[in-house]
């Protein structure tokens, strides 16, 4: 059997210490598996005395965890500090300086820095991993990069984070409003005491950015990805919604187009007769399409100690055997610098909740706006009169531009019986 694999671990919340235990709780099946043991020698932490429900006696101590970059008795630095700079950034950078492979579940630091760290380590001759960034116990990465390798992806979209599905999931199944609900799954741990990377969009946005990179061999660009939270999702909208035969979901897609690359994070509307719809709670999922393959779903457990730890060992079981692979799918100096495409010049369906003035005359002036931005109905739902009230009016639009689509919501908006700004969902065609 070769000589151990000898790990650091930066970090020891829920995923540090789910490591060790998958390490401990698993020792000789990795052993098996790998043709020699996988074994922690240094750890490091903000504190040292906290009960962590495992064992620190037997490694390293560090107070400042870049110091472990340097330690010869190290092969690989864990890094789940988190954070896109700072001290996370640091260890990374260093560990790679000093020829030492690298595995993290950081998905801001992969999203804003991947490519500059992916440089680094091919020419070192390390590896980056960072299978737990994305989905959490779903190997995607593992899937795109190797399983799928024989495809060109056209598009790849999917639920990537969990504290949104659960909350949208929980909304409709008890028609609760958005804050009841946010402040529930800050009790269960679900979110954070500021939500914001979650409800905003912006945590699906890192997954996204990276999932966009090794599905098409390009640099990663998170600015690039254009982003919209749930925030405006309400009870009213979930319930048109299930009426019109779909779903809300906070979905990250990515499409390649014409040399440039759509990457948005954004509520979308799916229909229930779709895999994507019927999947509930903190789970992810993922959607591949490929064009031989066809559409490979992949479902699990987004985040949670067992998940992400299983996914961190997963890269240290690769490393354990030797396993080899560019960073992102292909050699760091040969991935493409794509354009965005604008969403402006994005072509859907769309729908559209109004509250208005129940009076003679709505339904013309409505009408006149849309017919004015080349924009052409399909539905309207309005459930009942109220004369003189104000009522919601829902509309789904055919296919249209999406520059088109914002400049009748302007419109509509302006109108005298439109009483409350428009609120808009795109529907998803899969």
């Amino acid at each position: 059997m070769d000589k151990p694999l000898k790990i650091a671990i930066a970090g020891l919340g829920t995923v540090g210490a789910g490591v060790i235990k998958v390490l401990n709780d698993n020792k000789d099946l990795m052993s098996a598996r790998c043709g020699r043991s996988v074994e922690v020698t240094a750890v490091s932490a903000r504190d040292r005395n906290r009960d962590r429900g495992v064992s620190l006696d037997s490694f390293t101590w560090y107070d400042n965890p870049v110091d472990m970059a340097s330690d010869d008795n190290v092969d690989v630095v864990v890094e789940l500090i988190g954070g896109s700079d700072g001290i996370a950034k640091a260890l990374c950078e260093k560990a790679i300086e000093n020829g030492k492979h690298v595995v993290t579940a950081n998905k801001a630091l992969i999203a804003h820095h991947g490519t500059a760290l992916a440089k680094a380590a091919e020419a070192k001759g390390v590896n980056v991993m960072y299978e737990a960034a994305v989905a959490g116990g779903i190997p995607i990465i593992k899937a795109l990069r190797e399983g799928l390798a024989g495809n060109g992806f056209s598009r790849v979209y999917g639920i990537l984070n969990g504290t949104c599905n659960y909350m949208l999931t929980n909304m409709r199944e008890t028609g609760r409003d958005f804050d009841v609900i946010l402040s529930e799954a800050q009790d269960l741990g679900y979110a954070e005491a500021d939500p914001t990377f979650d409800v905003d969009g912006i945590d699906a946005a890192h997954k996204l950015a990276i999932l966009t990179s090794v599905a098409f061999g390009c640099e990663v660009d998170f600015d690039g990805v254009q982003t919209e939270g749930i925030r405006h999702v309400s009870p009213i909208d979930i319930e048109f919604a299930e009426e019109l035969g779909y779903r809300i979901k906070l979905l990250g897609i990515t499409s390649r187009q014409n040399g440039t690359v759509e990457q948005r994070v954004h509520p979308c509307m799916v229909s229930k007769e779709t895999p994507i719809s019927q999947v509930e709670d903190v789970f992810n999922a993922v959607v591949c399409e490929g064009n031989f393959v066809d559409k490979v779903v992949l479902q699990g457990r987004g985040a949670g100690e067992g998940p992400t730890a299983s996914a961190v060992v997963g890269d240290l079981v690769d490393i354990a055997r030797s396993l080899s692979v560019p960073t992102f799918s292909v050699a760091a100096d040969k991935l493409e610098k794509l354009s965005s495409a604008s969403l402006a010049r994005h072509k859907g369906s769309y729908y559209v909740r109004l509250m208005v003035v129940d009076k003679p005359g709505v339904f013309a002036d409505i009408a006149g706006v849309l017919k004015e931005h080349n924009v052409s109905m399909e539905t309207i739902v309005q459930r009942n009169r109220a004369p003189g009230e104000t009522v919601p009016l829902v509309l789904t639009l055919h296919e249209t531009s999406e520059d088109s689509m914002l400049k009748a919501l302007d419109g509509i908006g302006a109108l005298d019986s439109v009483v409350e700004t428009p609120r808009m969902i795109r529907i998803e065609d899969f």
